[in-house]
C-alpha cells in the first residue's frame, strides 16, 4: 500500500512531466519567444500556483529537463574504458536525439541552441570533473582534470552538433566509433593511461 509520501511523490512527478511535455509541444508548434508561461499551463492544464511551486520561468523548464538528460549520459561514463573501448555513451545519446531532431530544429529556428549547447558544455564539464578525480584517485596527471572534463565536454557537443546540423548522415554506431576513434586516444593519454593499441590478425600494420 502506498504511502501519503509516495502519493505526494508520484503526483509532483505527473505533473512536472506534463510541464515538460508541454513546453516540447509548443516549441515543436511555435517560435520560443512566443511561448508564454500561461500557454505552458494551459497546454498541461496545471493551475499557475502549481506551475511556480516547480518552476521559475520557461527558460528553468526547458534547462532543467536538459540538465536532467545530461546527467543520465554522464552516469554511464567509464573512464576505466577510455583506453581500450567505449567509455562515452554517444550510441545512446544519439539515438535519443534522433526521434527529437524536428525539436532541436525548432530550437535552432528560434534562436536558443546556442544558448542550450553553451549551457550544457559548462554543466557537463562540471559533472564530468568529479568522475575523473574518482578515476585517477591520488594519480598526478600532466592534464589538469579541469581541462580534461573541459575538453570531454566539449568534444561531446561538437560531434552531437555536427551530426545534426548535418541532418544525421551517419548512424549513431558509425557516430559512436568514429567519435571514441577521435577523442579516445586522447582522454586516455590525459588520465595517464595509455591506449591500446590494437593489432591485425597478419601483424602487417597497427590500427
Amino acid at each position: 500500500m502506498q504511502t501519503k509520501q509516495e502519493r505526494t511523490d508520484r503526483r509532483i512527478d505527473r505533473t512536472v512531466t506534463a510541464l515538460r511535455k508541454a513546453l516540447i509541444d509548443l516549441i515543436l508548434e511555435k517560435h520560443y519567444d512566443s511561448i508564454t508561461v500561461q500557454d505552458i499551463i494551459d497546454r498541461a492544464n496545471v493551475g499557475r500556483s502549481t506551475f511556480y511551486t516547480h518552476f521559475r520561468d520557461k527558460e528553468d523548464v526547458l534547462f532543467r529537463d536538459w540538465k536532467r538528460f545530461l546527467d543520465m549520459m554522464v552516469a554511464f561514463i567509464d573512464f576505466e574504458k577510455a583506453s581500450s573501448g567505449r567509455f562515452v555513451p554517444i550510441r545512446e545519446l544519439m539515438h535519443h536525439l534522433k526521434e527529437f531532431h524536428a525539436f532541436y530544429r525548432a530550437l535552432v529556428k528560434s534562436g536558443k541552441s546556442e544558448r542550450l549547447f553553451t549551457v550544457g558544455i559548462t554543466y557537463l564539464t562540471e559533472q564530468i570533473e568529479p568522475k575523473i578525480k574518482l578515476a585517477v584517485g591520488d594519480r598526478s596527471t600532466e592534464v589538469p582534470r579541469a581541462v580534461t572534463a573541459h575538453y570531454l565536454a566539449i568534444q561531446i557537443f561538437a560531434t552531437l552538433r555536427w551530426w545534426l546540423d548535418q541532418n544525421m548522415p551517419y548512424s549513431p554506431e558509425e557516430m559512436d566509433k568514429i567519435f571514441h576513434s577521435l577523442v579516445g586516444p586522447g582522454v586516455a593519454n590525459a588520465l595517464g593511461n595509455k591506449p591500446e593499441i590494437k593489432v591485425r590478425a597478419h601483424g602487417s600494420s597497427i590500427l
